[in-house]
């Protein structure tokens, strides 16, 4: 049960993390204005509140794991919001970086 919390609370960080940046260049970018501005910066807050309910209790190796979710989910935001297409070495380093963060936060430690 505590995988599935972690997965989750990494995959409800990504995307408060990643929609709050997209917000943030939709409205500075695309001219959107500061309401979007806002709205990201709402999201990017939301962000760093919902990686303090990780049930690990190292920041550093929080975040470090993070990162390979955010590449990963990153690529997938384009995907759906962007219509980016990624090529197989986007695929291959997401990838990657996802077997990185299971190393990180899910091999076994003495306790």
């Amino acid at each position: 049960m505590t995988v599935l919390r972690s997965v989750l609370l990494f995959g409800l960080a990504a995307l408060a993390e990643i929609g709050g940046a997209w917000l943030v260049w939709q409205g500075v970018r695309e001219h959107r204005g500061l309401l979007w501005v806002a709205a990201g910066v709402l999201a990017l807050g939301a962000y760093g509140f919902v990686a303090t309910l990780q049930p690990d209790a190292h920041f550093g190796r929080i975040l470090a794991a993070y990162g390979g979710v955010f590449v990963a989910g990153s690529l997938a935001w384009g995907m759906i919001v962007d219509k980016f297409q990624p090529d197989r070495w986007d695929y291959i380093g997401a990838a990657l970086c996802l077997v990185g963060v299971a190393v990180i936060m899910y091999a076994p430690r003495p306790a």
